[in-house]
């Protein structure tokens, strides 16, 4: 029997009852609804609403329910997780099970089942974003000898430290971490005791559930709280973020063990081939992450769609932020997970990546540079290394053969000197000033990177 079933004369239509339901997907929230439920229970044991008697029965009848689930209990025969629960609960302790709904509605309940699932659903998202870190930190640490080429418009532009490369991801994924924890924190409010739309009468002390629940607040107007799905909605687009900056990293990572690149190598056990192609050895799980990242943008689109119009308080449009959410968490943790594992294993060609950032004249800004410190306005300095480069192409040389008396056709200012500063390791190893690619300046964003890192982790 359906919990609302006493002001309907017929039962509900098997069509509609199926279109209905939610515990198919809901039942992920029977953890957390046990825990509302058993704070609930103590409360109104606390509270004089139940008896110690009545509330101490109640919270056996759901622990009891939790450790027969874990044991292999089928979750079905209900309308959703909250029916199940209640309806086991009263099959198994009798009328006594009836009185847990006592101050409360499925409105107020589900809302801070599912703050309780998000919450820790953040968690896991940090942990599993810090592990990608360290990683990544490690892989800085171990190629911050190393030169690459530094890209714009796609186009070798200047050398870089293979440090500093790994450095800036980790830069994105610490700002990800900040944007969870913030997340985590707005979303840390309990909307337990607004009931369905108004409060309730019952003398409850919502305080009570709150310290059990470890809520930081209590929402604050009734209306708001059994409504509000900002919290799914923020969560989501920190994962699209996120999710978009894995996907940049799929993408230099196909494109970096490509054969037309060949700076690193995706090892055999994180690779796949093709059923017709003997040669292939294919980069199936950055293609896989990259395209997942469009997947949790559309659970996104469809939660802030889903809000959109909403009257006043609950809805039941809101159902629909569970699958979406559900998916979303699944893809975001997997795409972590196996990304951390990914980088670990890739291999670094440091020769294939220096021969590569010496070439395409990529140290020409270091020739401007050069005349501007000779006191040339950079203007004029621009102009005559671009004349520079132009009789490169002209003659087929680089900038790195070219004598003093080539120098100095464009400027008198050239020095011996000059043929020293437009090596490659020059270059990469001349921006030392904080956030460059010298071996130095990657060290200390390293370092800033894990004291930011430490900071977030101490504060939890």
């Amino acid at each position: 029997m359906k919990l609302w079933q006493g002001r309907f004369e017929k039962p509900i239509s098997a069509d509609a009852d199926a279109f209905n339901e939610s515990l198919s997907f809901d039942k992920k929230l029977l953890d957390v609804d046990i825990d509302a439920s058993i704070a609930h229970a103590t409360m109104l044991g606390e509270c004089g609403i139940l008896t110690k008697e009545e509330a101490a029965l109640i919270c056996k009848g759901l622990n009891d329910i939790r450790a027969d689930v874990a044991g292999g209990l089928a979750v079905a025969g209900a309308e959703d997780v909250h029916s199940f629960v209640e309806g086991e609960l009263v099959a198994r302790i009798g009328d006594t099970g009836k009185k847990l709904h006592t101050a409360r509605s499925r409105n107020d309940q589900v809302a801070t089942d599912m703050r309780l699932y998000v919450r820790k659903s953040v968690k896991a998202a940090t942990s599993a974003l810090k592990e990608l870190i360290e990683v990544l930190l490690l892989r800085a640490k171990e190629s911050a000898r190393y030169v690459m080429p530094g890209f714009t418009h796609l186009r070798k532009a200047q050398p870089i430290g293979c440090g500093q490369y790994f450095c800036a991801y980790c830069e994105m994924f610490l700002r990800d971490l900040e944007r969870f924890e913030a997340c985590g924190k707005r979303l840390n409010v309990m909307p337990l005791g607004s009931a369905a739309l108004a409060g309730t009468s019952y003398p409850i002390d919502r305080e009570i559930t709150q310290r059990l629940l470890g809520f930081d607040e209590i929402s604050q107007n009734s209306l708001d709280a059994v409504s509000d799905r900002d919290f799914v909605a923020e969560y989501l687009f920190c994962a699209s973020l996120t999710m978009a900056h894995l996907s940049r990293l799929c993408e230099d990572t196909i494109l970096y063990t490509s054969d037309e690149f060949g700076y690193w190598t995706i090892p055999d056990e994180y690779s796949t081939g093709s059923s017709i192609m003997p040669q292939k050895k294919n980069p199936d799980l950055p293609e896989l992450v990259r395209g997942k990242t469009g997947r949790v943008y559309g659970h996104l689109m469809g939660i802030l769609t889903m809000i959109k119009g909403l009257p006043l308080a609950y809805n039941k449009d809101m159902q629909e932020d569970k699958e979406a959410f559900f998916d979303a968490e699944y893809t975001l943790l997997s795409c972590l997970s196996i990304y951390a594992a990914l980088m670990q294993k890739i291999t670094l060609d440091p020769n294939a990546m220096f021969e590569a950032a010496g070439a395409g004249f990529s140290t020409a800004t270091d020739v401007a540079d050069y005349l501007a410190k000779k006191g040339v306005p950079f203007r004029d300095a621009h102009a005559a290394t671009g004349k520079l480069v132009r009789y490169c192409l002209e003659k087929d040389k680089k900038l790195t053969t070219l004598s003093l008396e080539e120098f100095r056709t464009v400027s008198d200012a050239f020095e011996e000197d000059i043929l020293t500063a437009v090596t490659t390791r020059a270059s990469a190893e001349g921006r030392n000033s904080v956030g460059g690619s010298s071996r130095e300046a990657v060290k200390k964003g390293i370092a800033s990177v894990r004291r930011r890192l430490k900071k977030l982790t101490s504060e939890e």
